[in-house]
């Protein structure tokens, strides 16, 4: 039986301060955005790109990612919460980040940069695209060294089992709900799904191999942003039923997780854009 290793949260401890698995992997992630646009902008793939406007690009994108995935947290979560209590939206210490909402914060922040540079809003998107995935998969790393957003209970003898320390009182409580997992306890914990690795190698390392290949040949404006859409809305809504989903929702409608809910749309998005941007008119 696998036990996650307990990793310390706080990476470095300098004083009174502390660097965390969690803000360097956010560092990394930035990182690995920066050297792959100065790669692809070396090779002129695709053309016209310079590093001041990749740099600005950057910091688009990070303003973005924190304002939209917090307000994203916020509405797509716990709305009631943060109406009665404005202010905690500002705790951003306490945690709360959706992936969603930092998509369309991502999304605006490159509409307004494409304004600013007059170009077109896909061809700055189909640019970023393949810079994105491996930074998701620094999030999801970061997600499993803290040993948070663990995944759903599964049977003891399957070898990728893996038991989270942290997730006892889920545990407990999963088992006082549903007396039939009695038998799957290991002390005080059931296995579960590793899913922060699932996510890890699917809406990480996976989409950014076919997005990297697919953008290496010249391709109608769009249809790589579409790839996009499409494959992180579909490997996230096939990761999530391994995902625990989160308490104070558990499954909707369907009995699919909010997370699902959410993919949906990326799909049924990634699926028309590609269509579009495919059509003999589009390549005029």
């Amino acid at each position: 039986m696998l036990v996650h290793p307990q990793f310390d949260p706080v990476a470095i401890q300098l004083g009174p301060f502390g660097i965390h698995w969690y803000g360097i992997m956010y560092l990394l992630g930035f990182s690995l955005f920066l050297i792959l646009g100065r790669w692809r902008i070396r090779r002129g793939n695709p053309a016209g790109w310079n590093k001041s406007e990749l740099d600005d690009l950057l910091f688009y994108g990070v303003l973005g990612v924190i304002l939209g995935g917090r307000l994203g947290y916020v509405f797509f979560y716990k709305p009631e919460y943060y109406m009665a209590d404005p202010l905690a939206i500002l705790k951003l210490w306490e945690g709360g980040m959706a992936f969603h909402g930092g998509f369309i914060g991502v999304l605006l922040a490159m509409w307004l940069f494409a304004k600013k540079t007059s170009r077109r809003f896909f061809a700055v998107t189909d640019f970023i695209a393949p810079l994105v995935p491996l930074g998701l998969a620094a999030g999801r790393m970061g997600n499993f060294l803290n040993g948070e957003l663990w995944g759903r209970v599964t049977a003891p003898e399957h070898f990728w089992a893996m038991i989270f320390p942290q997730a006892r009182n889920a545990d407990l409580h999963a088992v006082n709900a549903h007396p039939e997992l009695l038998n799957w306890l290991q002390g005080e914990n059931l296995p579960r799904h590793a899913s922060q690795l699932y996510q890890f190698a699917l809406e990480g390392v996976l989409l950014f191999v076919i997005l990297w290949v697919y953008s290496r040949k010249p391709r109608q404006t769009g249809q790589v942003s579409a790839l996009f859409l499409l494959g992180y809305g579909l490997f996230r809504f096939i990761a999530e039923f391994a995902r625990e989903p989160d308490d104070f929702l558990g499954l909707l409608h369907w009995g699919l997780s909010m997370g699902q809910w959410l993919s949906i749309p990326m799909i049924l998005l990634g699926a028309h854009l590609y269509w579009w941007s495919s059509r003999p008119i589009a390549r005029h």
